[in-house]
């Protein structure tokens, strides 16, 4: 799936986006016209195990989580409170996932960017436009703007990350049941060092990503 930014987007960023608080920012972009905002997230790229989780979350307009952020800055506690008020609150939520045998396939950037992809096409009612974290669309009909950082700078990414970290870190607990010398219940599929030491010991479980380094060194 190659790198994709919608013609139909141009010209329709807000004026000075760059300064706007993520509520409004959120709001700024529904004044276009885009009452339907989705915003578009991921969870897992990094990791040598496990898939790569991606949401859509859609808000309804003037909604206002009080203190909702990235997901990498809020503590396991906030995220499960957050995870379960946007549930409550969102006018729709979306999952998409890619697993690690087709992160190996096609690589992790067409993954995440299929894994979105997922999320955004199962939201129910279908969105306006999507605000995407990171620097390139996802190859959808729709309007979508990317955002760098953009977990950071609106609601509705903050939301979709939430989303994505907590399904993601559920899997992993319930792949630690499966596989339990990994240790996945406690790095989530990072490469720790405690990581990294079981697979030398054990060799690589079915949910390792064969074609990252740390993994892809084991199978000689």
């Amino acid at each position: 799936m190659p790198r994709h930014r919608s013609p139909s987007q141009r010209g329709l960023y807000p004026d000075g986006v760059r300064e706007l608080d993520p509520v409004s920012l959120d709001e700024a972009f529904r004044d276009r016209g885009f009452q339907r905002l989705a915003g578009v997230d991921e969870a897992g790229r990094g990791p040598l195990a496990g898939p790569v989780v991606a949401a859509a979350v859609i808000l309804p307009p003037g909604t206002v989580l009080e203190g909702l952020r990235d997901s990498k800055a809020l503590s396991s506690d906030q995220r499960e409170r957050f995870f379960e008020l946007i549930h409550l609150k969102g006018f729709a939520v979306g999952v998409g996932f890619a697993e690690a045998e087709e992160i190996d396939r096609i690589n992790i950037l067409q993954a995440t960017l299929k894994a979105m992809h997922r999320a955004v096409t199962v939201l129910d009612p279908p969105p306006h436009a999507l605000l995407i974290d990171g620097r390139s669309g996802i190859g959808h009909f729709l309007p979508q703007f990317p955002l760098v950082k953009g977990d950071a700078r609106s609601q509705c990414i903050a939301a979709a990350s939430v989303v994505a970290k907590v399904h993601r870190d559920r899997l992993m607990l319930r792949y630690h049941e499966m596989f339990p010398h990994y240790g996945f219940d406690r790095h989530k599929g990072y490469g720790t060092r405690e990581h990294l030491e079981a697979v030398r010991r054990h060799g690589c479980s079915p949910i390792h990503r064969r074609s990252f380094r740390g993994v892809k060194e084991t199978l000689g």
